[in-house]
């Protein structure tokens, strides 16, 4: 079973993240720069919270509001649903369906360590599935 570790080993421990009184605007500049949808909010290196697109949509353009006025952590989630390096990809895919979130930071020793997608795991339960369904044609042809 894939776990957290393994999956930022493959795809980097890059984090991407802006402080809470930066505005929206830089936010989302952010986002577009480096293709993500959601940055974590960082107080020096305490996690804060985790701004989206989504939050950018629902608390920012909806409510008619400036985005070059409006500090991130106002429109923030907080506090944050995070994991381990040890946390199985099963138990994030269960996590981000159940709570419907989209991104999971991931923390050790009180440190963000990495941040995956859902995408990254849906990729990684992809390639397991893929991994047992050629153990199973090998086993079937031998």
């Amino acid at each position: 079973m894939t776990t957290v570790r393994q999956l930022l080993e493959g795809k980097g421990r890059q984090v991407f993240s802006v402080g809470p009184q930066a505005p929206v605007l830089e936010a989302i500049r952010l986002m577009a720069e480096h293709h993500i949808g959601a940055l974590l909010v960082m107080k020096g290196e305490a996690l804060a919270g985790i701004v989206s697109e989504r939050d950018y949509a629902r608390k920012v353009i909806l409510r008619g509001r400036s985005s070059s006025d409006t500090p991130v952590r106002d429109i923030m989630s907080s506090p944050v649903l995070t994991v381990s390096p040890d946390t199985s990809v099963q138990q994030c895919m269960q996590l981000v369906t159940d709570q419907r979130v989209r991104h999971l930071p991931v923390v050790e020793g009180g440190r963000v360590i990495g941040m995956v997608s859902i995408g990254d795991l849906v990729k990684a339960v992809i390639a397991e599935q893929q991994q047992q369904i050629e153990q199973l044609e090998s086993y079937i042809h031998s």
